[in-house]
């Protein structure tokens, strides 16, 4: 491949919700390197309805503390929960000053649903955030560039390795101070939908959990990660279920009509295991009971879903049974990383530093601080962004950067069948291995999200073996390579999850790892309390 090299100051690797926000935060010299092209990448490519995260006429930056820390059963960080919550309502006005429309009442105030929630029209969220990007002279903009490795170097970040999807390039770029702002991570997990439909998901497909694995193997320790997401949607379409849940104060019923909610409880968790449990007990299918609503309100949800989740929208039009009339089946998805849902992620200090020094991590990639939904994830960018243009003004003289990373499995030209260099399994092949080995050994669909000491064991094994045969995959080109790489990120995303799953729930420590010798080390950390700062 060919070799550029590219200086910068501020290195943003993912340009979606957080990395965009970081970006229009910081008067450094900035790069952000995105898989795809920021006008439509990262979680909010197809837009979103309403901001989730907002604190209400009446309520304050604690009770969202308080709300999130009852909702993930305390395993949060107060001091990344509070700093976020101070600066959610002034993200939501910034968003609206660049364009986005937040709608109103006749009063001139947010229409809210429910106390920290707002609704909008979203759908052209992402392209507002991009252009507003392309206007700054000082953000430069590499699209289609996938970054696959850290440059560290005595536990200092000087960079990063990356190659271009559409043409055999590697990038060398080095950087003062370093964001990661990756999102998390899908396909894991044998999904709902397998075969030719296994990447229709609730998260991302293109989410790979790549920042996480790269900051794994640079030796960055992980939190968290046994806090897996597994979403309450909509049976089919994989549509969200708080809009009905929140909108049209749709119970969830069994099949005979009855309201379990109650029973379980109301947190994410809980709703999610009274719907499991009524399936076990034999009073599936789940429901959200919206027969009976008003037309009104019927077309007012059809009109929501065509913002985020279109699918659901033509599921009622092309039946002829809308939520008035139909009640709307409901299940739970496979299992998800993602520090933006729950406190998975990097392990961070408050200025969301990770443990490697000047690399920083924001929004679904970092970890600790939950329900940060999309101005959760704005604000902690602009954390992150504020904490790099102090690092970056520390006096440091980097050694040279290597021009050579790590082999990485490319060749330009196909290869031609030999025994001696053709794999006899694909991409797809180890890769649906993989989900099958995760979704029956740790805990997926097909286990009612259930597993055991052995079975994680026999995951690990299982895993392990997949890595080691992974490492005979070619590459015929620069995007088959990509997915060579998402496959290698997967993998070593799996065995560290499945290490946290192995520890068991511990509810006077935060559950963190890190890679040392090629094995993952468990490490223990005390609670940071209420009030506290915390510094690695």
């Amino acid at each position: 491949m060919d070799l550029r090299r590219i200086d910068t100051d501020f290195l943003i690797i993912g340009g979606g919700t957080a990395g965009c926000w970081a970006a229009l935060n910081s008067d450094a010299r900035v790069l952000i390197a995105e898989k795809a092209d920021i006008k439509r990448s990262g979680c909010l490519a197809a837009g979103v309805n309403a901001l989730n995260a907002y604190i209400g006429p009446g309520k304050t930056p604690q009770d969202y503390v308080d709300y999130a820390r009852a909702d993930a059963d305390g395993s949060v960080r107060g001091d990344l929960l509070l700093t976020m919550a101070e600066g959610l309502n002034r993200a939501a006005e910034k968003l609206e000053a660049l364009g986005l429309t937040i709608l109103k009442n006749e009063q001139g105030q947010y229409v809210t649903r429910g106390w920290r929630n707002i609704k909008i029209n979203g759908e052209n969220i992402k392209p507002i955030l991009a252009k507003a990007v392309s206007a700054r002279e000082n953000i430069t903009v590499l699209n289609r560039v996938n970054v696959f490795e850290y440059i560290v170097k005595d536990n200092r970040i000087l960079g990063a390795y990356a190659i271009s999807i559409d043409e055999p390039v590697l990038y060398v770029i080095s950087a003062k101070a370093v964001l990661c702002a990756t999102g998390g991570a899908s396909g894991l997990y044998k999904p709902n939908h397998p075969g030719f439909s296994r990447h229709k998901l609730w998260y991302p497909p293109f989410n790979t959990g790549a920042g996480l694995a790269m900051g794994i193997r640079a030796g960055a320790e992980m939190t968290t990660l046994e806090m897996r997401f597994i979403a309450l949607r909509c049976k089919d379409t994989i549509a969200p279920t708080g809009t009905l849940a929140q909108g049209v104060g749709a119970k969830q019923i069994n099949s005979a009509g009855e309201v379990y909610e109650t029973l379980y409880g109301l947190t994410t968790s809980q709703r999610l295991h009274g719907t499991v449990m009524e399936n076990l007990s034999g009073r599936g299918p789940c429901y959200l009971q919206t027969a009976g609503i008003t037309k009104e309100q019927e077309t007012d949800l059809v009109k929501a879903y065509l913002n985020m989740a279109p699918s659901q929208s033509l599921r009622w039009l092309e039946s002829g049974k809308g939520p008035s009339v139909q009640n709307v089946e409901i299940e739970g998805t496979e299992p998800y990383i993602t520090g933006g849902h729950t406190a998975a992620g990097y392990w961070v200090s408050t200025n969301r530093e990770t443990t490697v020094r000047g690399l920083f991590a924001a929004g679904d990639a970092a970890g600790g601080c939950p329900q940060k939904y999309v101005t959760g994830a704005l604000v902690e960018g602009e954390i992150a962004a504020k904490a790099a243009l102090k690092y970056i003004d520390e006096p440091y003289t980097p050694n040279p950067i290597p021009y050579t990373p790590n082999p990485i499995p490319y060749t330009p030209n196909p290869i031609p069948y030999t025994q001696a260099n053709k794999s006899a399994f694909t991409i797809n092949d180890l890769e649906e291995e993989m989900q099958a080995v995760m979704d029956e050994h740790a805990g997926g669909i097909s286990t009612s999200y259930r597993f055991s000491e052995t079975s994680l064991k026999i995951a690990d094994e299982k895993i392990r073996e997949l890595e080691a045969r992974s490492e005979l995959i070619s590459a015929a080109d620069m995007q088959e390579l990509v997915y060579v790489l998402e496959l290698k990120e997967r993998l070593t995303l799996c065995r560290s999850l499945i290490a946290h799953l192995s520890v068991g729930k511990e509810t006077e420590y935060y559950i963190n790892s890190r890679l040392e010798n090629g094995e993952i080390k468990i490490v223990l950390r005390p609670l940071v309390r209420e009030g506290e700062i915390y510094e690695h």
